[in-house]
């Protein structure tokens, strides 16, 4: 475990953590054995980090978020206040028999968040799915599916509003290519971004 990292004497760190140089965990964080943390993260007050998750760069993390087994962050994500992964689509504490489970009477079920993406306060992501890069999940939003690139999700379950330009302005759009895909533009920084004309498409279903 590297030392160039700050941990306040509040936090549970385990000696077989993994942490970047430049990371601040601060208090009542709990970090598990195999877990992989990034440099420059950040964690606030009361973050829960499971054994084996992997976390990129620049990462930051707010308070009392929950981040269990099988769930791999990439650089750049934003995680809101109590927001929650889950990692097992069938939880039970019992087995048929009524014998308490263990580690091998389960499956679990991996998530995946994309470089740059942000999942709003109390949003809960349910395992198995890819939120795409620089997506933006609303805040309480329920996340049962994938989420595209650039993707805006909001509600419960959640649906796609829109699509989101890295700098957070809207993107509307600007044409259609032969490619099948669009390109949309950005609001606030008139930046230019190809969408999947198929998820461009989802929108009009959920309005």
């Amino acid at each position: 475990m590297s030392q160039h990292f700050l941990s306040h004497p509040t936090a549970d760190v385990s000696p077989q953590a993994n942490i970047g140089p430049g990371t601040k965990i601060w208090q009542h964080v709990q970090v598990r054995e195999g877990a992989t943390l990034g440099a420059n993260c950040i964690l606030s007050k009361g973050v829960y980090v499971d054994a084996g998750v992997v976390i990129g760069n620049n990462v930051k993390i707010q308070n009392y978020v929950s981040i269990y087994h099988g769930v791999t962050i990439e650089d750049g994500v934003f995680c809101g206040p109590h927001c929650v992964f889950t990692n097992d689509k069938v939880p039970r504490a019992i087995n048929p028999d009524g014998s308490l489970k263990a580690a091998a009477d389960w499956i679990v079920s991996p998530t995946l968040v994309r470089r740059g993406a942000s999942i709003g306060a109390n949003a809960v992501i349910v395992c198995g799915i890819t939120i795409g890069q620089w997506a933006l999940v609303g805040a309480g939003a329920v996340v049962t599916k994938d989420v595209p690139d650039y993707g805006i999700v909001l509600g419960n379950p959640a649906r796609l509003r829109g699509f989101v330009c890295p700098c957070g302005g809207r993107l509307t759009l600007d044409h259609q290519t032969q490619q099948k895909t669009v390109v949309a533009r950005c609001d606030t920084c008139n930046q230019q971004i190809a969408i999947s004309g198929e998820n461009w498409a989802l929108l009009s279903q959920n309005s």
